[in-house]
């Protein structure tokens, strides 16, 4: 309702600015005034001083937005690639801060120092082949510098050793949450197929794949410390995203198809917790959530809860109305901690055959006895289980 007010108030105070406008342009009715639409000497110093005051005040924002959210960017990168892809973030920012800064005061300080001028005549300047070279041949060695080095480490980042020593986990992404399976001892994922789907069996998996006999299934991901975990990634309905923004990795989850991506964690939650700047991040959050906390206290609402830091695993495609809500937390694990939780774990193939069970007990007759008055015996009648229950 309130932006609703506001809204209406911007509009009418548009009308009435409007109006008072015209009513300015009729009061200046038979006075003499220069409604030439050429450009005067003084136009044009003022646009050219004008030009001035707009890369000032560019550069004032950019230094400011450093000083005032600079400190919100992430640090200290939780898995072993994620130095490699800071440095490549840093390194082009400091390119494209350099050349803008140099591109962008050339660009003003002509436009002011060539503004119009009645007694000066433009100079027509067909071409120059030596300016064309060099405004040609430098972005071409920056640009390819960036992208050699940003192929480099994007392989690097990408390689999987099929040899090496991998956890391989799923994650599978749908409307609007995330489910995770391990691949169990033989460490080789099962068969599995959205025609699958039924009851428990929320992924599809093919239970009477052998390799699937391990398969485990979690609503909240665990990984190993200083272990290569290799993600497979698949999407039930539309193309999302798995983003693990402190590990540095993304991946889009694509129907009808299996993305990969692996990484090395190099620091647990608790760790992370620990951490000086992380512990900064948490307190201004709490600052936050206090003063919020505070207003929802006076209008008779539940203050919300303390932040602790998670890690999280995020959908980073807008893939309907609760795309901000798809989360799902991650916690690293030291190897002892990893497997001792893991090992409390139930398989997919037990939970289907559990359900399937209970399902069948529920729907078989149950035979009770009933005392009839017949030749003092006692006969068998099998009775409706939706009449006489256990």
């Amino acid at each position: 309702m309130t932006t609703l007010l506001v809204l209406i108030v911007l509009v009418l105070l548009s009308v009435a600015v409007w109006q008072m406008t015209k009513i300015f342009d009729l009061t200046q009715v038979g006075r003499k005034c220069d409604d030439s639409q050429v450009a005067t000497d003084n136009d044009n110093n003022v646009q050219g001083y004008l030009m001035f005051g707009f890369l000032a005040f560019l550069n004032i924002f950019i230094i400011f937005g450093l000083l005032k959210w600079g400190h919100l960017v992430l640090t200290n990168p939780a898995s072993e690639h994620g130095a490699d892809y800071d440095n490549l973030m840093w390194i082009s920012f400091a390119i494209i801060f350099f050349v803008q800064t140099i591109t962008q005061a050339l660009l003003h300080y002509f436009a002011f120092k060539y503004r119009g001028n009645k007694d000066r005549k433009a100079l027509y300047y067909a071409d120059n082949d030596k300016l064309e070279f060099i405004w040609t041949i430098i972005p071409v060695i920056v640009l390819a510098g960036l992208i050699l080095y940003g192929l480099y480490t994007w392989t690097n980042i990408m390689f999987i050793d099929e040899d090496e020593d991998t956890i391989v986990i799923e994650l599978y992404a749908k409307q609007f949450s995330w489910e995770a399976r391990y691949a169990g001892e033989d460490n080789v994922l099962g068969k599995a197929n959205v025609r699958l789907i039924e009851g428990i069996n929320t992924m599809g998996v093919d239970v009477n794949d052998p390799n699937a006999q391990d398969d485990i299934a979690v609503s909240e991901l665990h990984i190993p410390k200083g272990k290569k975990v290799h993600f497979k990634f698949r999407s039930q309905d539309v193309l999302h995203s798995a983003y693990m923004p402190h590990f540095r990795a993304q991946m889009n989850c694509v129907p009808g198809m299996v993305t990969e991506f692996a990484f090395k964690p190099i620091m647990t939650t608790d760790e992370m917790r620990q951490d000086a700047k992380m512990q900064e991040k948490v307190a201004t959050i709490n600052k936050i959530r206090a003063k919020k906390s505070a207003q929802l206290v006076a209008e008779g609402k539940t203050p919300l809860d303390p932040y602790t830091f998670d890690y999280l695993l995020l959908c980073n495609k807008i893939c309907g109305a609760s795309h901000y809500n798809m989360q799902m937390k991650i916690v690293v694990d030291t190897p002892q901690d990893f497997q001792a939780w893991l090992k409390d774990k139930g398989t997919i193939v037990n939970a289907v055959k559990e359900e399937k069970a209970k399902a069948n007990a529920e729907a078989t007759p149950v035979v009770v006895p009933v005392a009839k008055k017949a030749d003092t015996t006692v006969v068998a009648e099998v009775v409706d289980t939706t009449v006489v229950k256990k």
